[in-house]
């Protein structure tokens, strides 16, 4: 697989990346410095892993990206827990990131099964 652009799942993880960067400049100022940097890097991380995966020559090579794609997939539904139990952004605000990182969850954890 090299051509990751037409991998449904990475396009997918890009919209989530977009949706990450749009919530974070959302953020209360004095809660932008702790919460921005971790919750970009790991939206980042998602498609990023799922690129430099498909680059392997292995199926084996590729699956240990995807699994590092799903564990920052895990961080980033834990950041947007910590946003929602903090109130630091309305539910409504994040259904959006919610709905995207799960359905690329779901996505992860299918192709890993295969």
């Amino acid at each position: 697989m090299k051509n990751f652009k037409k991998l449904i799942l990475w396009q997918r993880s890009m919209e989530l990346a977009a949706e990450v960067a749009k919530l974070v400049s959302r953020f209360p100022h004095q809660k932008r410095f702790t919460y921005r940097d971790q919750i970009v890097r790991c939206s980042i991380s998602i498609p990023s892993n799922i690129a430099e995966g498909s680059s392997r020559n292995s199926r084996k090579d590729f699956n240990r990206f995807l699994r590092i794609s799903l564990g920052s997939s895990f961080e980033l539904e834990t950041q947007l827990l910590l946003l929602k139990q903090n109130e630091i952004l309305d539910t409504k605000i994040l259904k959006t990131a919610f709905g995207y990182n799960e359905e690329v969850q779901k996505m992860l954890q299918t192709l890993l099964k295969k």
